[in-house]
């Protein structure tokens, strides 16, 4: 059988090079770009004419992800979703609302094979990418749920957003692109565990998202302790790319940092954690973080540890948040419904 096109990982002028193809003219396709970037398919197409919708069926296949499972917060509605894909595989995304709008944290890869020890999603592993319309389609099916825009993306789901490099630099140019969701870049943030090599190519992308650093740690013995990616690459090798791509692209990186009882939670941790990033960033060092949303195989910090670790952090002169803990009561944190889902299905 002839494998058919995925429509949807297609930007305008790929649609336009497929239809006149087709014989059919090129108007069509902007017809048809503008339903799938809204989530319909087939029969939903309406001005689209029923010989048209045929030859499209016949050569190309619709991967808008199903909602499987849907939890909504009581204390705060945030909304996660299970997506079951194509092929019966499922990921995650959770969808926040803030002040400022709504915000769709996205996955990138089903599983994960970083092996970070604070995290969900990679506990299996990963068992494959995600393509660039499986992406898109997490924000298409959320909005077409529940009726509302979504103005933020953050990569920061089930997945290494660059373990999976050339489909996540498709999306990013999809969504941002006025002929589909013209989601600005400036409002996508995208999180590494630390892929030094794919820091670097990022760097010469010219897309101005903001890049996310899940750091967690202050020196290697810590970090390679819970993230095996630093025994690839260095706490060194790390910062000093973040460094180069601070001076090439002028965009703040944000630092991610879980904090873990007993492991990195100290105000100890917190002194030596500013010390090393003054050392490679000339300026602009934010620090988000993170009270961890329980998983089994790892501790919490205490409110109070967290508090006086932010606290150090700003004495310091470092500007540190502790990001909102939404949807607490659904197992918000990535990775924790798949996995359950997975166990149910046992």
């Amino acid at each position: 059988m002839m494998e058919k096109t995925d429509i949807l990982s297609l930007t305008l002028p790929e649609v336009e090079a497929l239809i006149t193809e087709m014989g059919e003219p090129k108007f069509r396709a902007k017809q048809i770009y503008g339903w799938i970037t809204k989530g319909a398919w087939g029969d939903e197409m309406r001005n689209i004419p029923k010989s048209l919708k045929e030859k499209i069926n016949t050569v190309c296949e619709f991967r808008l992800p199903k909602v499987k499972l849907k939890l909504v917060s009581k204390i705060d509605g945030t909304i996660k979703y299970l997506f079951e894909l194509i092929d019966g595989e499922c990921i995650e995304s959770v969808l926040m609302r803030y002040e400022h709008g709504n915000t769709l944290c996205i996955s990138s890869q089903v599983g994960c094979r970083m092996g970070c020890k604070f995290c969900a999603s990679t506990i299996l592993g990963r068992v494959r990418n995600l393509t660039p319309s499986e992406m898109l389609g997490q924000i298409i099916a959320a909005e077409k749920d529940t009726g509302e825009h979504i103005s933020n993306v953050v990569m920061m789901g089930i997945g290494e957003p660059l373990d999976n490099y050339d489909s996540t630099v498709k999306f990013l140019r999809l969504v941002s692109s006025e002929d589909s969701l013209n989601i600005g870049l400036r409002h996508i943030s995208v999180s590494t565990c630390g892929l030094v090599d794919g820091i670097k190519r990022l760097q010469g992308e010219g897309l101005p998202i903001t890049l996310s650093i899940s750091l967690h740690a202050y020196d290697d013995e810590v970090r390679s302790s819970i993230m095996p990616i630093n025994n690839k690459y260095s706490i060194d090798e790390l910062l000093s790319a973040c460094r180069d791509y601070f001076d090439a692209t002028g965009r703040r990186i944000s630092f991610e940092y879980t904090l873990i009882a007993g492991k990195n939670d100290t105000e100890e941790g917190a002194v030596k954690l500013a010390s090393v990033l003054k050392k490679y960033m000339h300026s602009g060092i934010h620090i988000n973080l993170i009270p961890l949303n329980e998983v089994k195989e790892t501790k919490l910090s205490t409110s109070k540890n967290v508090n006086a670790f932010k606290n150090k952090l700003i004495s310091l002169g470092i500007n540190a948040t502790v990001r909102r803990r939404l949807g607490s009561d659904i197992n918000a944190s990535c990775g924790q419904l798949r996995r359950q889902s997975q166990k149910e299905s046992l």
